[in-house]
């Protein structure tokens, strides 16, 4: 569980920007939502947030509590926060210092990990200069820690002069996935909860990212950019040396959580992201603007892991991503710009999964 962390926030924030957003009055945190008649697979709909720009919702191990990033006053750019799972008593977990993204609970629920930019400087890191194309940069200022679940005994993990974002804790918090630069491609790396004893887990060159792992930790699922032929391989490299990356596809990929057993899962147009496993261990739900010609709509979306079966399981206008099971599957959390007060507004939503 930005991407920012790379093609998380980012993309959220292309994605929002462009999206034809039905504008509504602001409604308090907790409030019922409407479901469109095609959204089966949902129900009691809930918006924890109320305005502003949130993403990135992630469960604790028990389903009562989420941590999440917002830009909200008096903050300029994104900082953690915790809520419950209803949406009350929101917290901010961060030191409002730089830029923070990708947080997740440990299985304990006592502690967090998150990746921040405020040890390379305490402002919002600037943006990128957009003049030649979108892109998304990869702040070499991004460092992965671990906190307790008050933001207190923030421990760093990564010290590098690259970007390290991107990560997740395994169910037995043992393992860190994370995104590296750090052998010069966009690279999924595992170390120890402690920051030790990192190993590389893709080779292929190409943005590989996003990754979670699956609730009974056998499975690593990612989201991968991989140029095809060599002038786009040019490109990417190019881009890269001035550290930038510019995907022009995503897919969904699976790999054993060693990295053995590499597969992908998705060949759709488009970008396809944000991909989390049901604890069935069977189907992968993701976003995607696979159903918009404009690219700008991006809905979530169901997938057995041999690719068959593919679902749609939201259908309201703008966006959709970030969607997280909990580890009975009966709910899921996922952020939306659905009903938003403000063109630009993002908002975190629970909602009851039906498995049918």
């Amino acid at each position: 569980m930005t991407t920012p962390a790379i093609g998380r926030r980012e993309w959220l924030r292309l994605a929002v920007a462009g999206a034809a957003v039905a504008i509504a009055p602001r409604a308090a945190p907790g409030a019922e939502a409407t479901l469109d008649r095609r959204e089966k697979r949902l129900s009691g709909l809930r918006r924890l947030t109320a305005g502003g720009q949130n993403a990135e919702a992630y469960w604790d191990a028990a389903g009562t509590r989420l941590i999440f990033q917002s830009t909200r006053p008096p903050h300029a750019c994104d900082q953690m926060f915790t809520m419950n799972a209803d949406g009350t008593a929101p917290r901010l977990l961060s030191s409002g210092a730089g830029r923070t993204t990708c947080g997740f609970f440990f299985p304990d629920g006592k502690r967090v990990i998150y990746a921040s930019t405020h040890a390379a400087d305490a402002s919002c890191p600037a943006p990128p200069d957009r003049s030649q194309g979108y892109v998304w940069p990869l702040y070499a200022g991004w460092d992965i820690y671990a906190a307790d679940a008050d933001g207190g005994n923030l421990t760093r993990l990564t010290d590098n002069q690259v970007y390290d974002a991107e990560c997740a804790i395994s169910p037995d918090a043992r393992r860190i996935v994370f995104t590296s630069l750090r052998d010069g491609d966009l690279d999924l790396y595992v170390m120890d909860a402690d920051g030790r004893n990192v190993r590389r887990l893709t080779d292929t060159p190409g943005y590989d990212g996003g990754a979670f792992f699956s609730w009974d930790g056998r499975f690593i699922v990612f989201r991968a950019s991989r140029p095809e032929g060599r002038e786009a391989l040019d490109e990417y490299r190019a881009l890269l040396g001035r550290g930038l990356v510019r995907p022009r596809r995503l897919d969904i990929y699976l790999m054993n959580a060693d990295g053995t057993g590499l597969r992908r899962v998705t060949q759709l147009a488009g970008a396809n992201f944000a991909p989390f496993m049901h604890p069935n261990g069977r189907q992968i739900v993701f976003s995607s603007n696979l159903d918009d010609a404009s690219g700008r709509s991006f809905a979530l979306y169901l997938v057995n892991l041999d690719g068959s079966g593919l679902e749609r399981v939201t259908f309201a206008e703008g966006f959709a991503s970030f969607p997280m099971f909990t580890r009975d599957g009966k709910r899921i959390v996922f952020c939306s710009s659905r009903g938003a007060a403000a063109p630009r507004d993002l908002d975190v939503f629970v909602a009851d999964w039906d498995d049918r």
